[in-house]
């Protein structure tokens, strides 16, 4: 494909109305659009808003806000203040009432054009995907998976991150940020992986008020022996999309898990300090170690909970695993339980404690980024 084609894709429900954009997009030079279930961002979105105009306004901003698409076009067959208005909050390039105007959108496509110039589009990203393993149940993987998440988000150059949740069917990523039973989870789009792609992968996201985008797992036990190959082609699309992903993988691993692994650009092996834990680090070691994958320099230790006075030090869990330590998050029980109990990140619960600050220091270390220097007010609750 060459580099200067501008791909455009529709996200409009009207059969007649698409293909009226259709006739007149392909009318003029330089424009491609994007066939369903194509990977990758877009340059032009042309988005119909409908009768559910909250859940199409949102839909729309979470396109905006993470940036797979350049420039997002509107269109409905209502041209009421309300619509316009949301429109002009969200930003949009412009509006096409319905009939299209083919004149009207040909005109303004023209004028993109010459404004966009090739230096300006829009191209994949190669996000990062980081897969955080328990050492032992209990420990504490999901409190570093949810908070390091979170932690992304506030990073400087950060614009998107997603967190996926494998660990059907008891995943508790939604009751750690206090997110309604998801009405979507990987195994919807398991069902429906012909349509997957960025925007309809969009359509489902669970958005925290922090702009985390929540992937949760299915409350059911899963058999499908096609999953392993969904989640490699879930997790692929979602390196075009989003900067940073933020898997919990729990403590298992099976095919499910080995299709995130062989992707993963670091994994994250979480450990308390005491010999149970420890010995099931050194047994993913070796697991990992006879899958040949992922590379042992992309495998970390974390450990969580960590305490100065407990029975295991830090140069003795050294020396068991045969690897630094990569860092370490100090015990705060109290203030870990009640960001739990409230369904909140430890950012909103205690911004300035010592564990929220060392988990925002793992996340500028994995990031290469620092926090963002513009203090505001976290979730809007500081």
């Amino acid at each position: 494909m060459a580099a200067d084609v501008i791909l455009l894709r529709f996200k409009v429900s009207n059969e007649t109305v698409q293909a009226d954009f259709a006739e007149v997009v392909r009318s003029i030079e330089g424009f491609r659009i994007q066939e369903p279930g194509e990977f990758g961002p877009c340059d032009v979105l042309i988005l119909e808003i409908g009768e559910d105009l909250e859940k199409d306004f949102q839909f729309a901003t979470g396109v905006k806000a993470s940036g797979i698409a350049g420039h997002i076009f509107l269109t409905a067959a209502r041209t009421d203040p309300e619509i316009l208005l949301g429109a002009l909050k969200l930003g949009a390039e412009g509006f096409f009432a319905q009939p299209v105007n083919k004149e009207e959108v040909r005109n303004t496509l023209i004028r993109l054009v010459k404004e966009m110039g090739p230096a300006t589009k829009s191209r994949a990203k190669k996000g990062k995907i980081i897969d955080v393993f328990g050492g032992k149940g209990g420990i504490g993987t999901t409190t570093v998976a949810v908070n390091l998440a979170t932690s992304l988000v506030e990073m400087e150059g950060v614009q998107n991150v997603a967190l996926v949740d494998i660990n059907a069917p008891f995943g508790d990523t939604p009751l750690f940020l206090n997110i309604d039973p998801p009405i979507f989870d990987w195994l919807e789009v398991s069902k429906n992986v012909s349509r997957l792609d960025s925007t309809y992968l969009m359509s489902i996201l669970c958005r925290h008020a922090s702009g985390l985008y929540v992937l949760p797992s299915p409350t059911v036990p899963v058999e499908d022996p096609n999953i392993p190959k969904v989640m490699d082609t879930l997790m692929k699309l979602m390196r075009t999309m989003f900067d940073f992903i933020v898997v919990d993988s729990g403590q298992v691993v099976n095919e499910t898990s080995r299709a995130i692994l062989r992707l993963s650009d670091k994994v994250l092996l979480v450990t308390i300090l005491n010999i149970s834990s420890l010995i099931n680090v050194k047994r993913f070691q070796s697991i990992f170690r006879k899958l040949g994958y992922p590379f042992e320099e992309n495998v970390e230790v974390v450990v969580n909970r960590f305490n100065q006075k407990t029975s295991v030090s830090m140069a003795e869990a050294e020396e068991t695993l045969n690897k630094k330590i990569y860092f370490a998050i100090p015990n705060d029980f109290r203030i870990t339980m009640s960001a739990i109990n409230q369904g909140k990140p430890l950012s909103v619960i205690a911004y300035g404690a010592e564990a929220t600050t060392k988990m925002r220091g793992l996340a500028s270390i994995l990031s290469g980024k620092d926090e963002k220097r513009k203090k505001k007010a976290f979730f809007g609750l500081r």
